[in-house]
């Protein structure tokens, strides 16, 4: 196809017959086991370590700048324009910039305009796919990633990006399913990390902490055991430990120092330590490095615990700013926006914005909260308790989840199930927010102490209580439920768990419905 080889990388690329291709934010690239170790950073891009591990910022932008230069001379180059597009999607996910995903859309779609899917471009296809997971469109990516597959099942790269779509729809099952396949098809050190980030999310955090610990240790490169370490860090500020989640962040940072979202992680463990100066200091610096709403989101409510109104309304006001020009550049930003409106502006608004997302069949633990959340801020808490539950029983431990579901209960007189699900978010992270943890204290001192004789209502759907005031409960808090304001009448949904089969209701809502394969 070509007589000239042009640079070092692409002479890599066509000797091993293979594109490079991004997969789950990483570029990545099966080198020629006979090659010495590359030899510079468009070459290290290039060459990631074979299973996924991630470039760094430095050499994905020397890599861009390369296949730029080459495919103005060779533009009938399909796999370049491949790697172009990877890197363009890497890039923008790395840096927070949205503006190279339009890019990264042109490039991969003038690939495939050379040498179409159905003739061998797959390579391009995984591009598509992590492109419509970085735009977080989970329902492309899952067809893009489902066609790879079909046409050739033992492409490894197909995976990782099958796994994030499917989280993002929800699809728990099918995601461990991938997972399972990827580990079959390509173990190693990232893969490693990529189950450690599975199984955090599913809420499994001591299988989580082995896997992240272990990629650590045997992790290739200083970005690679810097994304070990943080998820490390992750894990113990979701235990509670900010002083151990810190330490963790620390070496994150020294390991790779272009890792702003370790910086975020490290502000949210010094807030809780009461270091607020310096988690302020250290949002700043991050989101100047990494400008996403949800970060502007998160100091706003850091500031808006410290009493600085008007700094709290700068970041939320940034916060819009940054979630409209994502979403011109074709980035689905309504679930931090439903966040945001549901405490800070019109939680009406938000529930139609987490309406939709749940329509369109992106129906996650986040997007299950969001939208259980929202609809008891508009006043419709018996709608929100089917979404709530759903939430905090597939990511146990999350402790603004039950949090969540503590106060939807409260507001419906389940004071038993409130007083437990409350008590267990402060059990599991008495630091979970800046703004939500004091007032989930509130509302346990409210709720007081089960009355004697044991529980009233084992089982958290009021059919056992007492003649107590509220339905299953033992005594009436001294505090009142939280007020409901007015809403629309909503919509009729299912009354387990909206959307869900009829058949499938039961299991849907049952906490053991998550099985690990």
């Amino acid at each position: 196809m070509k007589t000239e080889q042009g640079s070092q990388v692409k002479k890599a690329a066509l000797a091993a017959g293979v594109g490079a291709v991004l997969v789950g934010c990483a570029l990545m690239f099966v080198p020629d086991k006979d090659q010495g170790p590359p030899a510079g950073p468009k070459e290290r891009a290039m060459a990631a370590v074979g299973a996924g591990a991630p470039a760094s910022l430095v050499d994905l932008t020397e890599l861009i700048r390369d296949r730029e230069s080459w495919l103005r001379k060779h533009p009938k180059d399909e796999e370049s324009w491949a790697v172009l597009g990877s890197a363009y999607v890497q890039r923008g996910i790395r840096a927070a910039d949205s503006a190279y995903y339009p890019k990264a859309d042109q490039a991969l779609q003038q690939s495939l305009a050379v040498r179409p899917a159905d003739r061998g471009n797959l390579e391009a296809l995984v591009g598509m796919a992590t492109l419509a997971n970085a735009r977080h469109d989970f329902t492309a990516a899952k067809e893009w990633g489902e066609t790879v597959v079909r046409q050739k099942p033992g492409m490894w790269t197909a995976y990782p990006v099958l796994i994030d779509a499917y989280n993002g729809l929800g699809d728990y099952a099918a995601a461990r399913k991938a997972l399972n396949k990827l580990n079959r098809l390509r173990p190693g050190t990232p893969v490693l990390a990529r189950t450690a980030a599975v199984h955090h999310g599913r809420g499994w955090r001591e299988d989580a902490v082995v896997k992240a610990t272990e990629a650590s240790t045997r992790a290739g490169s200083a970005v690679e055991r810097a994304q070990a370490l943080h998820t490390l860090g992750e894990l113990a500020w979701e235990r509670g430990e900010p002083q151990e989640a810190l330490r963790h962040y620390d070496s994150a940072l020294v390991a790779a120092h272009d890792q702003p979202t370790s910086l975020v992680g490290r502000a949210r463990a010094l807030a809780a330590l009461g270091r607020t100066d310096e988690a302020y200091q250290d949002y700043q610096t991050a989101l100047e490095k990494l400008p996403l709403p949800e970060y502007a989101l998160e100091l706003g409510e850091l500031s808006e615990s410290m009493g600085l109104d008007g700094d709290a309304k700068t970041q939320y006001t940034t916060l819009a700013e940054r979630a409209e020009r994502a979403q011109s550049d074709g980035v689905n930003q309504e679930l931090v926006l439903a966040r945001f409106e549901a405490d800070h502006a019109d939680p009406g608004a938000a529930v139609l914005r987490m309406r939709t997302e749940w329509d369109r069949g992106h129906r996650s633990v986040d997007v299950a909260d969001a939208l259980g959340w929202a609809l008891f801020r508009a006043g419709a808490g018996q709608e929100a308790l089917p979404y709530a539950k759903k939430a905090a029983e597939q990511s146990p431990g999350s402790a603004l989840f039950l949090y969540h579901l503590g106060e939807i209960e409260r507001s419906l007189e389940m004071y038993g199930p409130a007083r437990r699900h409350i008590g267990e978010a402060l059990r599991a992270n008495p630091y979970f927010s800046p703004l939500m943890a004091p007032k989930a204290r509130e509302a346990l001192a409210a709720l007081g102490e089960p009355s004697g004789g044991g529980p009233k209502d084992m089982y958290g759907d009021g059919s056992t209580g007492d003649s107590g005031s509220g339905p299953g409960t033992g005594t009436v808090p001294p505090g009142k439920p939280v007020p409901q304001r007015p809403l629309a009448p909503p919509r009729k949904t299912d009354p387990v768990l909206p959307g869900a089969p009829a058949k499938h209701a039961r299991a849907a809502e049952a906490p053991g419905a998550l099985v690990r394969e």
